[in-house]
């Protein structure tokens, strides 16, 4: 065509330089008509076309390709090879615009597949999320990283298309500079293999709650790449871990306890020791109006009688044989309130146990877990049920330890009589 174009305007008698010039100007006018016709046909009927088609179908991997875009950047991939083809007809090889246009077209291939494959990419994500198995194993990290090889890649073949070198020569020379990569790609090669043994360890997933105090981070997580892991705190403020970090220093998932299906309560009472004594008769018949330690206090009571009985111990004092105790009785009870609870759970561990002394008191601990795992309800149960044994302490003839306060000292100066340790509610 150029040729054909050529001996016309020769025929029309004019000077060989504004043939060239005419015949260049030609060329590179139906070039760009070319890519222009090209670009629309492609975004204007090709790609709706195509989309109309996969919005219709039932699957939905389909429609999720559509709205990242994949279609869209396809579009500009498909005129390249059009005009790169036209550019040899139109601009023949010695010809150095030929040769600027070949190289441009060149570059634009590779940004324009760099472009798909990103849009596939986050199109893929997209897909596997709404599988069951993306749970438990994100993919994200490895999409990155393939992205971020793929960006190393094009950079390469950019680089040999303007200097018309091999990419493979190339490729060798960055072989030689392994060493500076790995300095300047430090936290991203530590990251992409810190997110493999997260997934593969399947240490921490999008939705578990992590404690990770170096870095302020007490919360649930939000997203997790190949360079960071992202936690939204309590308080709504965002905590943003490097991904190297969790695997390095360690951290606290708490995806255990929300899927155990029970909370830990684990607190405990501090009973003043003064206040701990042998029950009196009158003290069992009053601890045998509490609807929880009838049948206790009579079955316990059988039982030691029976045994004291055969042992014929001296009744005379009390030390001799078996007595209950009021913090005997009152643990009892403690245990039968727990276990009438409704929002305590039965069959996890269950203990109402007495620790080491301290010079606080006696400990008595609850270690049970609730039913209900949300933060709220959770602190609710347990505050009801530590309100309701603070408040019943006293009705066993118990104490609890607490330090003096200037209303104590306040009452000992006028007059009041001190406690014996500590202080009581």
């Amino acid at each position: 065509m150029p040729h054909l174009l050529e001996q016309w305007l020769r025929d029309l008698g004019l000077s060989a330089p504004l043939v060239a010039w005419a015949t260049h100007l030609y060329a590179l006018l139906f070039f760009l008509l070319l890519a222009a016709g090209c670009l629309w046909i492609a975004r204007r009927w090709l790609v709706p076309f195509l989309e109309r088609s996969m919005r219709r179908s039932p699957a939905k991997w389909d429609d999720i390709l559509v709205e990242r875009g994949v279609l869209q950047r396809l579009a500009w991939l498909l005129p390249v090879p059009v005009l790169y083809f036209a550019a040899d007809i139109l601009f023949p090889a010695p010809m150095l615009l030929g040769e600027a246009l070949r190289r441009l077209l060149l570059l634009a291939f590779v940004l324009c597949c760099l472009g798909v494959l990103n849009a596939l990419l986050r199109a893929v994500n997209d897909i596997y999320t709404t599988l069951a198995i993306a749970k438990g194993k994100p993919i994200k990290g490895y999409l990155q990283a393939f992205s971020i090889l793929a960006y190393v890649v094009a950079i390469i073949f950019v680089i040999a298309i303007l200097t018309n070198k091999s990419p493979w020569g190339l490729l060798t020379l960055f072989g030689g500079l392994t060493a500076i990569i790995l300095l300047v790609f430090k936290d991203t090669i530590l990251g992409f293999i810190a997110s493999i043994q997260l997934t593969a360890h399947d240490m921490v997933r999008v939705g578990d709650w992590i404690e990770m105090p170096k870095y302020q981070a007490d919360g649930d997580v939000i997203d997790v790449t190949i360079h960071t892991v992202k936690v939204q705190n309590w308080d709504r403020t965002i905590s943003t871990i490097p991904t190297y970090a969790m695997v390095a220093e360690g951290f606290t998932n708490w995806r255990g306890m929300q899927e155990s299906g029970g909370r830990r309560i684990k607190r405990s009472l501090f009973l003043d020791m003064n206040s701990i004594s042998f029950c009196t008769p009158e003290m069992l018949a009053r601890f045998q109006q509490i609807e929880l330690l009838k049948e206790y206090l009579a079955a316990k009571e059988a039982e030691i009688a029976a045994d004291n009985a055969g042992r014929r111990v001296n009744p005379a004092h009390p030390v001799n044989g078996r007595r209950q105790t009021n913090i005997g009785v009152f643990r009892a009870y403690v245990n039968a309130y727990l276990r009438h609870h409704p929002q305590v759970h039965q069959e996890m561990t269950f203990l109402v146990r007495h620790l080491q002394p301290t010079p606080q008191g006696l400990p008595l601990e609850i270690y049970v877990f609730s039913r209900d795992q949300r933060w709220a309800n959770y602190e609710a149960i347990q505050a009801d049920i530590f309100d309701h044994l603070l408040a019943a302490v006293p009705h066993f003839n118990l104490r609890l330890f607490q330090y003096p306060s200037g209303h104590d000292l306040r009452g000992w100066q006028a007059g009041a009589p001190a406690p014996s340790s500590g202080n009581h509610l």
